[in-house]
């Protein structure tokens, strides 16, 4: 196998191609790590590169390889590589939260998800870009280079997983986790041409800290196919001890949901193209969810429009979204200019339950939507990707409403605490990725995924690469 199509081989398949003893996970991080020094100087997908960890732990695990019996088990992921999202702390790397106040902050210890990916046998080559806080849905923060979309390096990669979504789709690493509070996977998901996979309230630890924004915020896979974004669930999923949410593990696994799909009896599927109350979605946009619906009913299930009511929920969601720039230690004037207005505008204590009340009000009404429906679409993105830096002479009121404008039909199901997952469906004008997403019922990733490989085993879009990240050397 040539090193391109290994770079953009799924994770799964580079897990069994060590076990086959084809490649070895020592080779697997030298390909990455030679991709990233030669091409993340234009992507800017990470903010740090562990090479020299990743290179010891790639060599120790290759030494075990050569030493196992036959028959020895080995964890899923054993030798393969990944990235993690510089929101979460991995032990002795650098972890800056997307500020440049703490661009020099090394992590004492591993996030809960962080010592699952490592169980799994995963190697960590480092850590992807965020927007400052997790805060935006593009990844240009102040003081860190922009990361930029491997289909067009003059567009944004989304955010605030931009970095994760840029190095899997560029093939700077095979699958990479993100994390959600408001779209920041399926945005990015959207943006590069990738599934990404929101997963249900209390699927994923917080651990060793506590929630800090009443349930809308989520850790989840990045993925090139359904099947390894499943896989990276399971890995992921799973209570902690003192958990404020949680749910049962699945039986079967997430990743049995993936591949038994044709067992998947026909759903009832409700689509739309408007986001009530927000304006209707793009032309291309639009067209996504059409030919997406259209593919549906093709595949025998029921489709008809239908979408739930979200008014009322945007004033109580958006302060507590915005309450995240106020949890770390840092002083305002240390924050880009967007974030300082959103510190600014927080409310009271009291301000915030009562919206924390609101919001989960509205959110009852938007699940029992689904009393009717397994299935919702949508469109994930109202409108195509924007330009690197599109909004930065805007002020941080019209920021927030192009924010708005730009992935209303994302937050509502951070509000309800549902799973969702985006997956990509073509091209827009521009030659950029675009796509939909599939809503489940609370605690149901598992029809999410078993609709997901159905529709990718009647579409495949993962032989789809940058021509950017593709060049022979």
């Amino acid at each position: 196998m040539n090193p391109i199509d290994l770079a953009f081989t799924p994770a799964l398949e580079q897990a069994q191609l060590i076990r086959c003893g084809e490649v070895s996970p020592l080779e697997l991080v030298n390909l990455y790590l030679e991709r990233i020094q030669r091409l993340d100087g234009q992507l800017g997908s990470h903010f740090t590169i562990a090479a020299d960890q990743a290179r010891a732990d790639a060599q120790a695990k290759t030494e075990q390889l050569a030493e196992r019996g036959k028959d020895d088990p080995l964890p899923p992921f054993f030798g393969v590589p990944i990235s993690i999202k510089d929101l979460n702390p991995v032990q002795d790397m650098r972890c800056t939260y997307g500020t440049r106040a703490l661009s020099n902050h090394i992590a004492t210890h591993d996030a809960g998800i962080v010592t699952r990916i490592r169980q799994a046998g995963f190697i960590i080559l480092g850590k992807t870009a965020t927007s400052e806080f997790g805060s935006l849905p593009y990844t240009e923060p102040a003081g860190f280079p922009p990361a930029r979309n491997p289909w067009n390096l003059d567009y944004t990669p989304g955010g605030s997983s931009g970095g994760a979504a840029a190095a899997v789709a560029a093939g700077l690493c095979p699958i990479a986790q993100g994390s959600d509070g408001g779209g920041s996977i399926r945005g990015p998901a959207f943006c590069c041409g990738l599934v990404g996979l929101k997963p249900a309230r209390g699927r994923v630890t917080h651990a060793p800290v506590g929630d800090s924004l009443s349930g809308i915020a989520i850790d989840g896979p990045l993925a090139r196919t359904v099947a390894d974004a499943a896989a990276l669930l399971d890995v992921m999923a799973g209570y902690t001890t003192g958990d404020p949410y949680w749910l049962p593990q699945p039986e079967p696994s997430f990743l049995s949901a993936a591949q038994n799909f044709a067992s998947l009896s026909p759903l009832r599927i409700a689509y739309s193209t408007v986001v009530p109350p927000m304006e209707t979605a793009h032309p291309d946009c639009q067209q996504g969810v059409m030919d997406m619906a259209h593919l549906l009913e093709g595949l025998g299930h029921r489709v008809e429009p239908g979408c739930p009511d979200f008014t009322g929920l945007l004033e109580p969601f958006t302060i507590v979204w915005q309450a995240a720039v106020a949890i770390p230690p840092i002083p305002g004037e240390f924050m880009e200019p967007v974030n300082q207005w959103l510190l600014s505008r927080n409310s009271s204590a009291g301000e915030y339950l009562r919206a924390v009340g609101a919001m989960q009000t509205i959110a009852r009404r938007i699940v029992s939507f689904f009393d009717n429906f397994d299935v919702l679409l949508l469109p994930t993105n109202l409108h195509p990707t924007i330009r690197i830096g599109e909004w930065a002479t805007l002020s941080p009121e019209e920021t927030l409403e192009k924010i708005i404008s730009w992935i209303a039909p994302c937050p509502p199901f951070n509000a309800s605490g549902q799973p969702a997952i985006a997956l990509p469906t073509g091209f827009d004008a521009n030659g950029l990725p675009i796509g939909v997403q599939l809503v489940g019922r609370p605690a149901a990733e598992a029809t999410l995924i078993s609709l997901a490989a159905q529709i990718e085993a009647a579409k495949p879009w993962s032989q789809n690469r940058p021509p950017f990240a593709t060049e022979e050397v």
